[in-house]
């Protein structure tokens, strides 16, 4: 397993390695003893699964506490771009956004502790989305900032994406009161 840790206090882009033959392949999505160093006392009680055309974007979601979540995301088919921003208020990077390509061809994994918004935009189609969180949704604490927002200014290098209404009604980055 590969693992880097090039982003900020917190997020850890994943590697797993993969054993591959004329059969197919294996690989280990989790293990408790190896993730061990970045999961700290976090432990997984949900797991998702979510499956996009190419183009659709889902985000930027968070959980305040006490419902806070962190996830362990990968793509199972597709790919995507994963974007994660540091909603941590008295974090050196609050603010910042963060980008990674997640694909099945790489399955490669992306670690999100609480305290970041998360989203993604599908780059092919019937992308399989994988979730593991650390902490069960609850609809009263969810929040969404704008996946557009001009503060943010992330590129999501994509035309016209596919947005739920609730994501186009997110809020500006400028209004946001962390709870972090």
């Amino acid at each position: 397993m590969k693992v880097i840790k090039e982003f900020p206090e917190g997020l850890v882009s994943i590697y797993p390695q993969v054993f591959g033959d004329e059969r197919g392949f294996f690989l280990e999505s989790f293990n408790q003893l190896k993730y061990a160093d970045f999961l700290n006392e976090h432990t997984f009680v949900q797991d998702n699964l979510s499956k996009s055309k190419k183009g659709v974007l889902r985000g930027l979601h968070f959980q305040a506490p006490p419902f806070d979540q962190g996830k362990l995301v990968q793509v199972i088919t597709g790919s995507v771009l994963d974007v994660a921003v540091d909603i941590r208020s008295a974090s050196p990077s609050y603010g910042k956004s963060f980008q990674v390509v997640l694909n099945a061809s790489d399955r490669n994994q992306l670690w999100i502790p609480p305290g970041f918004a998360h989203g993604f935009v599908s780059l092919e189609d019937d992308t399989i989305f994988s979730y593991k969180c650390t902490n069960s949704y609850s609809k009263e604490h969810e929040g969404c900032i704008l996946w557009n927002d001009p503060t943010l200014a992330i590129d999501w290098n994509v035309n016209n994406p596919v947005i739920s209404q609730k994501d186009l009604e997110g809020t500006l980055f400028s209004a946001f009161t962390s709870p972090f």
